[in-house]
C-alpha cells in the first residue's frame, strides 16, 4: 500500500510514544494531536477530515471520542493499549474503568475501535474481562526498544536504581516508592536512587526519609541511560502497572531486574532476574543482596531477554501489518 494519512492522537507526550510517531513517519503521512478535555472533542474532528486513518495511545474517553468520530466520517480507528488495572487513585489512568460515566464510554471505544493493540499479553484477557466482549479486535504488539540507545558498560557500581516520575501521593504509592524505602530503611549500607521523583515530594506524602535514598528530578534520555549503564541492579517496586519500560530498558543495559509480580512484568522477565511479591519487605531485600551479588550473566540474560522479544524492529513490522490490514 501507498502512504496512509494517519491522526494520532494522545492524552500526554512521552518518549515511547514519540517512538511510535517516529516510526510511522517514516512509512506515512501523520498528524500529531496532543489534547485532552472539553475542545479535545471539537480539534480531534478537524483534524480527521483529511485523513484515513486515527491511531490512538491509551484506553480513555479522549478515545472514546476518537473512535466515534472516525466511525461517522467512514475513517478507520486503531486504540494502543498499555494499562487496564482498575484503580480508584484519580491521578492514574486506570481510574476510566472504576467511573460510573468513564467506564461505558471507555468500554465503546475499545469495542468499536477496528484494532486494538495490546503491548502485553496479559493485557487481551483482561480487556476482554473489563469489556465484557470476545475481543476478537484485540491484538499483540509487543513495545519495542532501540538497542543502539539502550547498551549495557563495561563496569557497574553496587547500587539499586528506580525510575519512577511521581508528583503526587497516589502515584508514588502505585509506584510503590514507600516499599523501596522500606527495603532500603534494612540495607543501609546499598545507595538507592530513584529518578524522576523529588525527595519533598515523597516526604510531603508520609514517605519516611532513609539516608541511602537519592531522589533525582527526571533526566533527558541520554543522560538517563548513563544511570541504567552505571547501576548493577534495577528495581520495580510497584503496587501497580502495565507494561513499565524503563524495566527493559535497564535490563537492555545489563542490570540485574528485582521486579515486584504486578502487570507485564512476569512476561518481561521469564526466567532471568527475581520477582518478588509488592509489600513483602524480607523477601524484596533477599533478592536485592542476590542481585547485588549475581555475576555479569546475569544482567547479560537479562538484556538477551528484551533482544529475543522486544526489538523496534519487530514492532514497526507489526504496526505496519496492522495498518495495512486495517485499511484494506
Amino acid at each position: 500500500m501507498g502512504r496512509a494519512k494517519i491522526l494520532f492522537t494522545s492524552t500526554l507526550d512521552l518518549p515511547f510514544i514519540a517512538g511510535d510517531v517516529h516510526l510511522l513517519n517514516r512509512h506515512h503521512d501523520v498528524d500529531r494531536l496532543t489534547t485532552h478535555g472539553f475542545l479535545a472533542p471539537f480539534k480531534t474532528l478537524l483534524r480527521l477530515l483529511p485523513v484515513d486513518l486515527s491511531y490512538t495511545w491509551f484506553a480513555t474517553t479522549d478515545a472514546y471520542w476518537v473512535v466515534l468520530l472516525s466511525r461517522l466520517l467512514g475513517k478507520s480507528s486503531i486504540i494502543v493499549v498499555d494499562s487496564v488495572e482498575p484503580t480508584d487513585r484519580k491521578s492514574l489512568r486506570g481510574g476510566n474503568w472504576l467511573n460510573s460515566w468513564r467506564t461505558p464510554l471507555v468500554k465503546y471505544a475499545v469495542r468499536h475501535a477496528d484494532r486494538v493493540l495490546v503491548v502485553a499479553l496479559m493485557l487481551k484477557e483482561q480487556l476482554r474481562k473489563l469489556c465484557g466482549y470476545q475481543g476478537a479486535n484485540i491484538a499483540w504488539v509487543p513495545m519495542g526498544f532501540d538497542v543502539t540507545q539502550w547498551v549495557p558498560a563495561d563496569s557497574t557500581r553496587p547500587r539499586v536504581l528506580t525510575v519512577a516520575a511521581c508528583a503526587d501521593a497516589p502515584l508514588l504509592r502505585a509506584k510503590g516508592i514507600d516499599f523501596l524505602v522500606s527495603c532500603a530503611q534494612k540495607m543501609p549500607n546499598v545507595k538507592f536512587t530513584v529518578i524522576g521523583t523529588l525527595r519533598e515530594t515523597a516526604l510531603g506524602a508520609g514517605i519516611p526519609d532513609a539516608g541511602n535514598v537519592e531522589y533525582l528530578p527526571q533526566v533527558p534520555r541520554s543522560e538517563l541511560a548513563n544511570h541504567y549503564r552505571g547501576t548493577r541492579v534495577y528495581f520495580l517496586p510497584s503496587a501497580s502497572e502495565g507494561m513499565p519500560n524503563s524495566l527493559c530498558e535497564a535490563m537492555l543495559c545489563g542490570c540485574t531486574p528485582v521486579a515486584t509480580e504486578v502487570g507485564a512484568v512476569r512476561e518481561i522477565l521469564g526466567e532471568t532476574g527475581f520477582r518478588v511479591k509488592h509489600g513483602d519487605t524480607e523477601g524484596a531485600v533477599r533478592a536485592l543482596r542476590c542481585a547485588l551479588e549475581a555475576p555479569a550473566s546475569v544482567g547479560d540474560a537479562a538484556r538477551q531477554r528484551i533482544l529475543d522479544n522486544f526489538l523496534m524492529d519487530r514492532r514497526e513490522r507489526e504496526l505496519l501489518e496492522t495498518i495495512a490490514e486495517v485499511l484494506g
